[in-house]
Parts: structure tokens; C-alpha cells; sequence
């Protein structure tokens, strides 16, 4: 399904989207908000991440259940 915007540009973004998006425009800008949704999930996975590393009780807890990893396997 597509659905059709109307959006409005200064005269340099838009020189720009004429020289880069070549004949199709709207696939040129629909791959730029592709890429701009997937840096965006990137970066709050980064985030997420990072806060969980920094978390010593969670990592403490971690610990502990590494521990039963192995439960009840044959090596």
C-alpha cells in the first residue's frame, strides 16, 4: 500500500532531492526514512544496551543465573 504527502521544502534540500533522487523521488526519500528508521532502532538498541551494562544489580543478577545454564545437560 502507498499512500501520497504533500510536504514542503527550502530551495536548497529541495536542488538537493533533484540532483540526488533522480527520476523517481518518492523511492529516493522513502529509502532515506528507511535508513533514518532503522539508525534511529540502532541507536535506542545502543541505548538499551549500554544502561544494561551499566546496571550492576542486573548484572549481579545475571551472574547468578549463569550458573543454571548447564542444569540438567550432558556435556
Amino acid at each position: 500500500m502507498t499512500n501520497r504527502a504533500t510536504i514542503t521544502l527550502d530551495e536548497e534540500a529541495f536542488a538537493f532531492l533533484k540532483k540526488s533522487g533522480g527520476s523517481n523521488r518518492s523511492a529516493y526519500i522513502n529509502e532515506l526514512l528507511k535508513k533514518e528508521k532503522r539508525r534511529a532502532l540502532e541507536s535506542k538498541i545502543l541505548k538499551a544496551n549500554r544502561e544494561e551494562a551499566e546496571d550492576l544489580n542486573y548484572q549481579n543478577e545475571l551472574s547468578e543465573w549463569e550458573a543454571t545454564l548447564s542444569d540438567g545437560l550432558e556435556s
